[in-house]
C-alpha cells in the first residue's frame, strides 16, 4: 500500500468516526431519540471504526472489504429514509416506523442536510474512497 492509499484509508477511518461520534452527539447530548431506519445507519455505520482502523493499522485495504459491504448497504438505507423525510408521497410510509416515526425531522441544515441525508453522504465518501483505492491497487 502507497502513502497516497494509506491517506485514503485513513480519511475512510477518520470520516466514519465523524459519523459516529456525529450520531452519538445527536443522540446523547441533543436527546435527539433515533428512529427505526436510524438505528439500522448505526448498526452498518458504527462497525467501520473498528474495521477500518483495523485496516489502517495493517496497512492492507483487503482487511476492510466488509466494510464496503456495509457501506454500500448503507447508502441505500440512509438514501431510503431520507427519501421518507423529504418526498411526500414517501412520509405515509414513514409513519408507522416505529416509536419514533421515520418522518420525524430533527434538524434541517439548509433546507436538505437532515441527520439521514448526513449518513448518506458519509457513506458514500467511505463507499466512493474504498473503491478508488482497490481500483488504484489493481492498476499498480
Amino acid at each position: 500500500m502507497n502513502k497516497r492509499q494509506e491517506t485514503f484509508l485513513f480519511v475512510i477511518w477518520a470520516q466514519s468516526v465523524v459519523a459516529t461520534l456525529g450520531s452519538l452527539f445527536y443522540s446523547e447530548i441533543m436527546k435527539f431519540v433515533p428512529c427505526e431506519l436510524c438505528w439500522y445507519q448505526r448498526i452498518l455505520m458504527y462497525p467501520l471504526v473498528i474495521i477500518y482502523g483495523y485496516a489502517l493499522y495493517k496497512k492492507d485495504i483487503r482487511y476492510a472489504f466488509p466494510g464496503l459491504i456495509l457501506s454500500t448497504i448503507g447508502v441505500f438505507v440512509s438514501t431510503y429514509h431520507y427519501l421518507i423525510q423529504k418526498v411526500p408521497s414517501m412520509q405515509e410510509a414513514g409513519g408507522a416506523c416505529g416509536v419514533i416515526p421515520c418522518n420525524t425531522t430533527y434538524v434541517n441544515f439548509f433546507g436538505f442536510a437532515t441527520i439521514p441525508f448526513q449518513a448518506m453522504i458519509a457513506f458514500l465518501v467511505i463507499t466512493v474512497i474504498h473503491i478508488i483505492v482497490i481500483v488504484q491497487q489493481r492498476r499498480a
